[in-house]
Parts: structure tokens; C-alpha cells; sequence
């Protein structure tokens, strides 16, 4: 079985025009690191035309998805029964997407099947974090 899910999502970005452009993401979830979530947008949907990613916990999905969540730089609330709405805070602003409820409900459902919630600390590395937090000098 696979460590990596991988779902591709069509998220609508929210601007200040009328009309909401539709855009590709791309939800992950890896098994070595069990409480966190990425979610990137390809180069050509960005304003610096570079990939942007952003990483936060799964939990903060699975909460936000059915009520608001989220204090910090990713925020997530349910907007009406068919959509979601995510909040990425930076310093250049705030960019906000729509996504459909189910499509995240799907890609829960699937990272709940690679690793239950309550068995993250099964899948830690703690070796792996050590080396990591101090430089690879371990």
C-alpha cells in the first residue's frame, strides 16, 4: 500500500470580481508525517508563477470542513452544504478557494484508511525528526 495519497481538486479562487476563477490544486497526505496535510497550486494559478503549497494539520480539515477552524495563516469554514471555503494568510495578503465539501471528504476518508485518527504517533520517525531538527548532525 502506498504512504502518499495524492487528490487533484478544482478550487475557485475568491476575488474581489464578480466571477470565480477556477483553478487546479492538489491535495497530499503522506504516512510519515500522519498530522499534516499539503495542499499545492501549480505555478501558472499563482501570482509569483512559482508552486505554492501550504501545510496544515489534518485535524484543522476534518473540523473545518463541517464548522469554522483555524486561528492562524490556514483557516478552513463550510460554506453552504456543497463548499468549503480555505483562508491562506500571508504577509502579501489573503488568498481564499472554494472547494467541494465532498471532494475533501473523499480525501479525508482516504487518509483515514492509511492511518486511522488517534494512531498518528504509530507512524512518527522519532530518529528521523531528531536528525532533522538538529542539521543532520546525529
Amino acid at each position: 500500500m502506498s504512504s502518499v495519497i495524492e487528490q487533484s481538486v478544482q478550487a475557485r479562487m475568491v476575488a474581489s470580481a464578480p466571477r470565480m476563477e477556477t483553478l487546479p490544486a492538489m491535495l497530499s497526505y503522506d504516512r510519515q508525517y500522519p498530522f499534516a496535510v499539503r495542499m499545492a497550486f501549480p505555478a501558472p494559478a499563482t501570482l509569483e508563477g512559482t508552486e505554492v503549497s501550504w501545510e496544515f494539520s489534518r485535524e484543522l480539515l476534518t473540523t473545518g470542513v463541517d464548522s469554522p477552524a483555524g486561528q492562524g495563516d490556514v483557516r478552513v469554514r463550510p460554506f453552504g452544504y456543497e463548499r468549503t471555503v480555505l483562508e491562506f494568510h500571508a504577509p502579501e495578503g489573503i488568498a481564499m478557494v472554494h472547494v467541494r465539501t465532498e471532494e475533501l471528504r473523499l480525501f479525508l476518508q482516504r487518509a483515514q484508511e492509511l492511518v486511522p485518527v488517534g494512531d498518528e504517533h504509530r507512524y512518527l520517525d522519532m530518529d528521523r525528526g531528531l536528525t532533522d531538527l538538529l542539521g543532520g548532525s546525529c
